[in-house]
């Protein structure tokens, strides 16, 4: 444990509510991806042009939609929060429990069995009802270098860590918990708005959500405060930490070279991004942001784009009233209110084959209602929004397999998915 040490002290990184400052990162070296996130909402970057809807995804209007249980013979894992597929053509299936357990399975719905990959229960603080293991996203070389990265919550100091693990060369099935390489810590002053979200873009960079840091109304205003890493979604380099040290930044990334903003940030002004996933087809970032006391909130994310909190909350001034400055704001693509529930869970545009009346379509839920929806965006607004299901669920996350087909996830473990038009 003596080497994890020394790395918690070489990349700890303040958040901006006490403790050391880390070591500036490296600024990566990277040439400037091809595929770049900037595709949504022309009214924050202009230079970018709008993801037209295909043609095929306006032929066939959204509709309700039923749904059934995915893995049928598989006994629930409580506490589920996330599951995930590596692209390495295994069509395995990895749950993420909250607890710090990561379990995986054949993608097969006669799958009885599912094996425990990782624990690390003893370092994760699952005490807060919104810490624990938060996120897993494999590595874009997984496939031969066998890296993925985790997101937990951790204690004595509160704070958010985000580590890289390896898979088992000679069993693909079991990672090793104590070949950890800590990537990135914040500290955290409260124990909820943790974010958790970790994501590869096709840029190859690994995207990292973060919320406000919690307590009611962003009591340190983190939100719109480029000086510390909370409340934003941040971008960075992992594929030098062997070499560099530690992460490196993207040249391209907005607030490179921006006094007092940290450069690693893509996006902010988020009270707590619940889930965000890239489109594999345009590129397109998405995000469900947790609203506070009326507005639950749907984004299109882009590069140095303000999402508003706590100046807003959805398309609302947060404090009351109509005359907060929302000038250079980025407003919601969709929001509901407390009739649709009290806890958006974001999902994913939906690109698999199953289901073609979905195809195109951006599917999230409500933790608390048990409520679905879809809706299709034209580059420009929301052009179809429909309710897909009412549920008992929990609606904890979504997942997608390696085929890009969606699951509905519950805390409790229940795993469904969508059940084609015409019947199973």
């Amino acid at each position: 444990m003596a080497s994890m040490v020394l790395l918690l002290s070489a990349v700890a990184c303040s958040s901006g509510t006490g403790g050391a400052a880390a070591p500036a990162p490296a600024i990566s070296t990277r040439a400037a991806p091809t595929i770049i996130v900037t595709l949504a909402r022309p009214t924050v970057t202009p230079a970018s042009a709008p993801t037209p809807v295909p043609p095929d995804e306006q032929r066939l209007s959204l509709r309700p939609l039923e749904l059934e249980p995915a893995f049928p013979g598989l006994e629930p894992l409580d506490g589920l929060v996330g599951m995930a597929s590596p692209d390495d053509g295994s069509d395995r299936v990895f749950q993420v429990l909250q607890v710090g357990q990561i379990f995986v399975h054949a993608n097969k719905r006669e799958v009885t069995r599912a094996d425990l990959f990782l624990d690390i229960r003893e370092r994760v603080n699952d005490r807060g009802n919104e810490e624990g293991l938060l996120g897993l996203a494999f590595d874009p070389d997984y496939g031969s270098n066998g890296y993925f990265y985790v997101y937990y919550s951790a204690a004595n100091p509160r704070r958010s860590v985000v580590s890289r693990f390896r898979a088992d060369a000679d069993n693909p099935d079991l990672a090793d918990p104590e070949g950890e390489r800590i990537v990135l810590q914040v500290l955290q002053p409260f124990s909820n708005h943790n974010g958790g979200q970790l994501a590869f873009g096709g840029d190859g960079y690994l995207y990292i959500g973060l919320g406000d840091g919690g307590g009611g109304g962003d009591p340190g205003r983190n939100g719109q405060d480029l000086s510390t890493l909370l409340g934003s979604i941040l971008r960075i380099d992992v594929s030098g930490i062997d070499q560099l040290g530690s992460y490196g930044i993207p040249l391209d990334n907005p607030f490179v070279g921006v006094q007092d903003a940290r450069a690693e940030i893509w996006a902010y002004g988020f009270r707590n991004p619940w889930r965000f996933s890239f489109d594999t087809d345009t590129g397109d970032l998405w995000a469900a942001d947790v609203g506070q006391n009326d507005y639950e909130e749907v984004d299109l994310v882009t590069r140095g784009a303000n999402y508003g909190w706590s100046v807003t909350e959805g398309d609302h001034c947060f404090r009351g009233g109509s005359d907060c400055d929302t000038a250079g704001l980025t407003p919601p693509v969709a929001e509901y209110g407390r009739q649709g529930g009290c806890s958006i869970t974001g999902g994913y545009v939906y690109r698999g084959a199953r289901v073609p009346s979905l195809r195109g379509a951006y599917v999230y839920g409500d933790f608390c209602s048990g409520r679905l929806w879809a809706l299709r965006h034209d580059g420009l607004q929301v052009v179809e929004s429909i309710s897909l299901a009412d549920t008992t669920l929990r609606i904890s996350s979504f997942g997608e397999d390696q085929d890009n087909e969606l699951y509905v996830l519950s805390i409790d473990g229940r795993i469904l998915r969508f059940v084609p038009s015409g019947g199973k």
